[in-house]
């Protein structure tokens, strides 16, 4: 096998002798064609445009540009290639660039007053469904839910709808979420399983681990997923247009019509955006704002690995580092891969404000080949890589998102309803996708699709809001008073007090679900026990934060009682309801229940 410097360096010498057979040489940055030399002073010549031709070249694309990469796919990390990682940095710095706005939005959307006619599109034909879903990789899901339940429903995606190659990792528990629902089976979840691994590890450097079991214990082949929901939602009688991307939705009183870039038009009852954090329809309704937050995710697949057991649910380093000109606390995961017995997946991540000098996605690649070595014992050179990993997640304070037009419903990623501190929007996905499919389909079939309607469906919960407090703590404070390893300690005692408080504390927080009174235990069981690190919390988050999170925190368990105590009192009665109040309860209920996370059973 071949290490990752030795085929650096031999691209260097293919290189060099293009070069030669084109005479070029670098005059100012360019590649200039030269005459030929006299053989006396070729030796010196082929050095210096070795090296400088090498120079040239980051470690990250010499590797990159060494691993074979077959069609990428859409949705987060269906991307691969050194190209797609230098469009993705060029978006990254477009964002830490701005002030307060991105760019102004292209309009997406737009309503017309009235009925839809036929003759308002000068007689093309209309495709006509009850539910047209824009983006498939998650979008897949709640179109096959919808379709179980009779519904006509299409889907929009601009690739081939497929999944990727690198495993989503999820536990067992939140896959019979999907079967619960009625799209999928048992079966399926062995027919899926990439890769089983047990204990998972919560470490942080020089402190100490905490060791569970079946927490995101299994790897999950997207592409086999998908390629099951693909077919039962055809075979359902769901219309995919593959290779099609969205151009604008006209909302109509009665109607949604979404025009596709390549001519077809598509008329339905509901659009639902699963496009993701991108979606240009979010990004209208947001009017181009940056986000207020992201999370910055790179890593790799590789083979090579002997101890490949366990896995890493979090790993925190001991102290901010400087990468590029920006102090950041770098987290990690490792996940045994479902390629190979020795393959296995790492991904180093760090929340950061998009500012100017945040690291670019390249950088921290940089970085991560240094520092992966001394996290997982192993040499780059003894590792032969599979791909390299990257993405960037934002998130909006103000989240999740409510509807903005009448007949358009943000789904999935796009909703902002995944926790800011994971982005585990697939988790989240199963987690949400009973209460979302029952309500998308009442609000079809008794017509309450208005904006008002819409938005109950993507509500307030302060769990998620509360998180936020997480993620600032979590992120390195430029030119702060607080120590270096400040983050890793207060990481390191939460996780001891939840470990002493037991799983019913523990389990929740580690997939994704915050509620009041396992979170008011940990928070008192740390103020007893290290006092001292209070002020520091403060200079960390600072104290608007601070506040902004009491009142969510309050609200948490404002939800909490009126989830355990009113709902049982007013849900006999809701059978007498008028048909739009009962829907309206009926998302308030579900809004008070999982806002609190006590949809979450152990």
């Amino acid at each position: 096998m071949i290490g990752i410097e030795e085929k650096g360096k031999l691209l260097c010498f293919i290189g060099l002798q293009v070069m030669q057979v084109l005479h070029l040489q670098p005059i100012n940055g360019l590649w200039i064609k030269y005459p030929k030399i006299n053989p006396f002073s070729q030796r010196r010549r082929q050095q210096k445009l070795c090296k400088s031709f090498c120079m040239q070249m980051s470690r990250t694309q010499r590797i990159m540009e060494n691993i074979s990469v077959s069609g990428e796919v859409g949705g987060a990390g269906g991307a691969y290639s050194y190209a797609a990682l230098k469009r993705l940095d060029q978006l990254w710095s477009t964002l830490c660039s701005a002030q307060t706005v991105v760019q102004e939005p292209q309009k997406v959307v737009s309503t017309i007053p009235g009925l839809f006619s036929q003759s308002d599109l000068a007689e093309k034909e209309v495709d006509k469904f009850d539910v047209i879903v824009c983006g498939g990789t998650l979008g897949i899901f709640i179109a096959t839910a919808l379709s179980s339940r009779g519904l006509r429903v299409g889907i929009v995606e601009k690739n081939i709808l497929k999944g990727r190659e690198q495993e989503w990792n999820i536990s067992r528990k939140e896959l019979l979420e999907l079967v619960e629902v009625g799209i999928l089976l048992e079966d399926d979840i062995e027919e899926i399983t990439a890769a089983k691994f047990n204990p998972n590890r919560c470490g942080f450097e020089e402190k100490g681990d905490i060791w569970v079991k079946d927490i995101l214990n299994l790897g999950i082949s997207p592409a086999k997923l998908i390629e099951i929901m693909k077919n039962r939602f055809t075979s359902m009688g769901g219309v995919i247009f593959e290779g099609c991307s969205l151009s604008s939705i006209r909302i109509y009183d009665d109607t949604a019509v979404a025009f596709l870039v390549e001519g077809k038009i598509l008329s339905s009852r509901l659009i639902i955006d699963a496009m993701g954090n991108f979606s240009p329809v979010v990004k209208q309704i947001r009017s181009g704002r940056k986000p207020d937050g992201v999370c910055l995710v790179v890593g790799s697949c590789a083979r090579g690995f002997s101890n490949n057991s366990t896995s890493d649910v979090i790993y925190s380093s001991s102290f901010v580092k400087k990468v590029g000109s920006s102090e950041v606390q770098l987290f990690w995961e490792a996940f045994p891969a479902g390629s190979g017995p020795v393959d296995r997946t790492t991904y180093m991540f760090t929340y950061v404000d998009p500012q100017p000098g945040s690291p670019k996605l390249e950088e921290l690649l940089e970085e991560y080949w240094e520092l992966m070595q001394d996290y997982q014992g192993v040499s780059l050179d003894d590792l032969e890589l599979q791909r390299v990993i990257y993405g960037i997640f934002p998130t909006f304070r103000d989240s999740p998102l409510p509807a903005a037009f009448n007949r358009v419903l943000q789904f999935g990623d796009a909703s902002g309803i995944q926790s800011p501190v994971s982005f585990g929007g697939f988790g989240s996905l199963t987690r949400h996708l009973g209460r979302l499919s029952t309500g998308i389909y009442e609000a079809i079939n008794d017509d309450f699709l208005d904006s008002y309607n819409l938005s109950l469906l993507n509500p307030y919960m302060p769990n998620l809001s509360a998180s936020w407090l997480f993620q600032r703590a979590m992120s390195a404070k430029q030119q702060s008073n607080v120590q270096p390893d400040f983050i890793n300690d207060l990481l390191h005692v939460n996780f001891q007090s939840m470990q002493r408080l037991g799983d019913p504390v523990l389990r929740p927080f580690l997939q994704d679900v915050v509620q009041f009174g396992p979170l008011a235990k940990t928070l008192g069981l740390v103020m007893l026990t290290k006092p001292q690190i209070l002020p520091s919390i403060f200079q960390q988050v600072g104290v608007p934060v601070l506040l902004d999170w009491s009142r969510h925190f309050a609200m948490l368990g404002c939800y909490t009682f009126l989830s355990t105590f009113i709902e049982p009192v007013i849900r006999p009665w809701l059978s007498g309801f008028p048909t739009q109040k009962k829907y309206e309860w009926k998302r308030r209920f579900e809004a008070w229940k999982y806002g609190a996370g006590l949809d979450y059973k152990l």
